[in-house]
């Protein structure tokens, strides 16, 4: 709870996944990868409730014996590849309303942004409460692949600058206008904005800075194996960000 107000924590985990079979479920450092974003939300000191939204039963007992609840199985129609998340979203919290058990604001994590803590929740509830706004999301910032060195590549082969003024014109890296990408590593809004806005981002929607190396979503193979070299050395990277990081970085 958060000012008065309820808050509860969704971990989708969807049985079907092209990019990587069974990638919620993978192990990650000991321990599967949907168990990652459930020992966030547990680790949250405003999290009321834990539960997990998936199609498949054999997820949802993992999900139970590392913490979470699942206190129904998402209906097949929201579970396709074509299902809009608000779908599964909003279900679940209906369902539980149903049951009398109501919630002010929702908390998304998903398994594969992983290495998103309980620290970052509770900061970036704070930081909603403390704004006014309806809702926030994780945001990193780009460096290396900054928009401004984006280039198409023509039918020749040959590459051209996306931004005007071809290659003279592109700035130097210390010159560039700070830039943000939404990395996945957690979403949060009031019910009530999720119903009018059908979704976290939207023209009011505030951005909750993560620390780099949090960043990184499992879609692939390549991903997962960069996300457990990382977790592998979770201790070193947290001393050396904290360390370079600008304020607002966790």
């Amino acid at each position: 709870m958060i000012d008065g107000r309820r808050v509860l924590a969704i971990v989708p985990a969807r049985k079907g996944s092209k990019g990587l079979p069974l990638k919620n479920v993978r192990p990650l450092a000991g321990k599967p990868l949907l168990a990652w974003p459930i020992a966030a939300a547990r680790a949250s000191s405003h999290v009321d409730r834990v539960i997990i939204s998936t199609d498949d039963q054999g997820f949802a007992d993992i999900a139970v014996a590392h913490g979470a609840e699942a206190p129904f199985l998402r209906p097949a129609e929201l579970a396709s590849d074509t299902a809009p998340s608000i779908g599964f979203i909003l279900h679940a919290v209906d369902t539980l309303a149903e049951a009398g058990d109501v919630y002010e604001y929702v908390v998304l994590l998903e398994p594969t942004s992983p290495l998103t803590e309980g620290a970052d929740v509770d900061a970036a509830l704070e930081q909603l409460i403390a704004s006014g706004a309806d809702a926030i999301v994780g945001v990193t910032a780009l460096e290396t692949n900054h928009p401004a060195y984006a280039v198409r590549m023509r039918s020749d082969g040959v590459i051209d600058p996306l931004q005007p003024g071809g290659f003279a014109a592109m700035p130097r890296r210390q010159d560039l206008e700070p830039v943000f990408g939404l990395d996945g590593s957690l979403y949060i809004s009031t019910v009530e904005a999720l119903r009018r806005e059908q979704g976290f981002c939207h023209a009011g929607t505030l951005g909750y800075r993560t620390a780099r190396h949090k960043a990184h979503e499992v879609d692939d193979l390549v991903d997962f194996l960069c996300i457990e070299a990382i977790a592998a050395h979770l201790d070193t990277i947290r001393q050396e960000e904290s360390r370079t990081s600008p304020s607002g970085a966790r």
